[in-house]
């Protein structure tokens, strides 16, 4: 089970140009298709007098959800380009947006390829590349006594408190690396009840 992976932290943007074609290229970290739909529709609608406005993303940890797009140009010369950049660097919940401007010279086949290639390559050399955690969600259940043996087990694996409820019997709704998350219930179930929620 992969319980870590490689996405881009912010925004990044790049350009490629060729034969007076211009093509813009933007990398975006996403969560979900809903995201990637809203961005492909926003950029679709701010460049909407560009000739294509083709894509890639790559989605999840096993890096399995994955579509590209070549929006109008020959098939196989825009979105697998792209999409090649994003698997070159191993990356996912990613999506490259290219938006080319034709300059009245046909590059061909070889040439489009190059350019959305290139495009692509530029949007993530501008990224930077970060590692994140595959975490699970856990919630638990304590009295209040037991407080300072579960936020020291917490702390030791590295998990985070998404939720906290101090009642008469407390509550917390944690999200634990999934590396951490066996040692983590070994730890808790001695001193409180637990939910694994996903």
């Amino acid at each position: 089970m992969i319980d870590s992976y490689l996405t881009i932290r912010t925004q990044s943007s790049g350009l490629y140009k060729s034969k007076g074609s211009k093509f813009l290229s933007f990398a975006h970290p996403v969560k979900d298709t809903e995201e990637v739909k809203n961005l492909i529709a926003d950029y679709k609608k701010q460049y909407h007098n560009a000739r294509h406005v083709c894509y890639a993303y790559v989605l999840g940890p096993e890096r399995d959800d994955f579509r590209f797009n070549d929006d109008g140009e020959p098939s196989g010369t825009a979105g697998k380009p792209i999409l090649g950049q994003i698997n070159a660097r191993n990356l996912t919940n990613v999506l490259v947006v290219v938006v080319r401007y034709f300059g009245g010279i046909l590059l061909g086949t070889g040439g489009l390829v190059t350019a959305y290639k290139e495009a692509a390559s530029d949007a993530l050399e501008q990224a930077e590349i970060i590692e994140k955690t595959v975490d699970s969600g856990i919630r638990i259940e304590f009295e209040y006594p037991d407080i300072e043996v579960i936020m020291s087990t917490i702390r030791a694996c590295e998990a985070e408190i998404v939720q906290q409820d101090f009642q008469a019997t407390c509550t917390m709704v944690l999200l634990v690396p999934l590396a951490y998350k066996p040692s983590l219930i070994d730890s808790l179930e001695k001193v409180s009840k637990i939910e694994v929620l996903f």
